[in-house]
């Protein structure tokens, strides 16, 4: 689809009562942000109909984003996607890894186990929200099934949950647990822990919880002593509720978990500067859900989602950054005024030191949109 098209279907209807052209052109991505004013922006680098979903997972397995799942509109009587769809940065091209499968998911996370393995874990199939694990061989391009072991605990079902990994063969999960209808006051906390030798998973609930939430982001954070030294990691936990809270679903220390850091000096030094230029505001998301958030060096960056505060334009496109260079952390909040560029249900990933922004549904909540972007700036 082309891009252009794309805005006018994302966009209100009255913006193009008067001719479409002059209209759109206010929210095109164009060159030039420092001529504009703007230090940052998401410039889009490629288009596909392949890529038009929503709450789908995007992982890096091999130098490529595979792009699993998701939906492709609101409509409840609509079954999740079940295909792999595969990103080259290098090439810039997008095509089809593996076809519709039985594993139909949106709302599901996943997991990349020895750079070969994405394991999908929980989400909703289009009728049910289930808790188990499919596991997709990027190096074969086929499924496998995988089995529950005897000591599982699965939770009753997961969706818009989150699921981080600790090791090759353990990750934490902290999500909406529940039936169709129901949800509980507070989040339970499982590890899950993943053999890709015996092709077996198993869930074992812990005694801490957290605060009710779906749609959350969970972001695993070097813990500092007051002189700077490292000691140990900390999962993170916020959003997903009306509460600007944060909740701790774990501590490791330094040799305990295998924490898979990417290096990305020109984006760390970006990042670096954005926040030092004095044009964000010290604060943080409040009351979000649905945003996307990957940590990068010693920040984390969260964009766009869904406000629960107000009942008009939900759907935002606003880009925070969480600095833990000091003690406390620091929030950066930057706006943004350009519509086209707001997302609910997408994703970023850091791949060869670019952070990309996947899919999502743009400012109506309900149109997908087929492309990739790249974060860039004018510093």
């Amino acid at each position: 689809m082309n891009c252009t098209k794309l805005l006018a279907q994302m966009l209100p209807p009255f913006l193009f009562t008067r001719g479409r052209a002059p209209f759109l052109n206010l929210f095109l991505v164009k060159p030039g942000m420092a001529a504009t004013g703007r230090s940052w922006e998401w410039r889009p680098v490629v288009c596909s109909d392949l890529l038009g979903r929503a709450f789908h997972s995007c992982n890096v397995v091999q130098g490529k984003l595979l792009i699993f799942g998701g939906l492709k509109s609101q409509e409840t009587q609509e079954p999740p996607l079940g295909d792999v769809v595969a990103f080259n940065p290098s090439l810039q091209m997008v095509k089809r890894m593996a076809p519709e499968c039985e594993h139909r998911r949106s709302h599901h996370e996943a997991v990349v186990l020895s750079d070969r393995f994405l394991c999908v874990v929980g989400g909703w199939d289009g009728s049910h929200r289930v808790s188990d694990v499919c596991c997709f061989d990027a190096e074969q391009g086929q499924w496998e099934r995988w089995a529950a072991g005897p000591s599982n605990q699965a939770p009753v079902g997961l969706s818009s949950h989150t699921c981080t990994k600790l090791t090759d063969h353990e990750a934490r999960v902290v999500g909406r647990e529940g039936g169709l209808r129901t949800q509980r006051r507070y989040a339970s906390i499982f590890t899950l822990h993943l053999n890709p030798a015996s092709k077996t998973y198993w869930y074992k609930e812990e005694e801490s919880r957290t605060a009710s939430r779906a749609g959350h982001s969970a972001m695993l954070l070097r813990e500092t002593t007051p002189i700077g030294k490292s000691s140990g990691y900390n999962l993170v936990v916020f959003g997903g509720r009306d509460s600007a809270d944060f909740d701790i679903a774990g501590h490791w220390g330094k040799s305990k978990i295998h924490v898979d850091s990417v290096h990305a000096p020109g984006l760390t030094e970006n990042l670096s500067r954005l926040v030092s230029t004095e044009k964000g505001s010290r604060q943080g998301p409040k009351g979000l859900r649905h945003q996307s958030c990957t940590v990068v060096g010693p920040f984390a960056v969260i964009f766009g989602g869904e406000t629960l505060s107000t009942g008009r334009d939900a759907i935002c496109n606003d880009l925070y950054i969480h600095d833990t260079r000091s003690s406390p952390a620091n929030w950066f909040h930057f706006s943004c005024s350009n519509w086209g560029q707001k997302r609910v249900g997408h994703r970023t990933c850091l791949c060869n030191d670019k952070l990309y922004l996947i899919g999502g549904f743009g400012a109506d909540g309900k149109t997908p949109c087929p492309e990739i972007c790249s974060l860039e700036f004018a510093l």
